[in-house]
């Protein structure tokens, strides 16, 4: 019992110095005209720090770093979106080159077939119209 009371006086007196160093290292405070700059050196955030009431108070300063991070962000996003649609235009048929079945032949071969079988037909009703004689007129003598 003894013991685990030692090792918790010995961690409880470490742990609270080794937090107060990382916080010493981490932070940069640079004085301005205006108060101070307070950067976070892990993160690269900028915070703008005045003097109130004996009191330091900080606030997130907007800089060029969160535009930047905001744009990449959306970049990401839509690149992630774009690799979707590829992977999906990649895995159809249509984009391996797969040809139609047999089925889709012989149907597409059918559609050609009627087309020109009525085209023909027209085409023959056509010649027929224009080489006929004119039975339009009235017979002679007839008014």
């Amino acid at each position: 019992m003894r013991i685990a009371g030692l090792a918790a006086l010995v961690l409880a007196t470490t742990v609270p110095g080794s937090l107060a160093q990382d916080a010493e290292t981490r932070y940069s405070l640079e004085k301005t005209a205006d108060g101070y700059v307070r950067m976070d050196t892990r993160t690269g955030e900028m915070y703008l720090c005045t003097e109130r009431a004996g009191q330091l108070v900080c606030r997130i300063a907007a800089d060029e770093r969160s535009a930047w991070q905001d744009e990449l962000d959306r970049i990401t996003r839509r690149l992630d979106e774009v690799e979707k649609r590829l992977g999906a235009l990649e895995a159809s048929p249509a984009a391996q080159g797969a040809l139609p079945t047999e089925e889709q032949f012989e149907q597409s071969l059918s559609f050609m077939e009627r087309f020109f079988r009525r085209f023909i037909d027209i085409a023959k009703e056509i010649e027929e119209e224009s080489s006929s004689p004119k039975t339009d007129a009235l017979p002679p003598g007839k008014t």
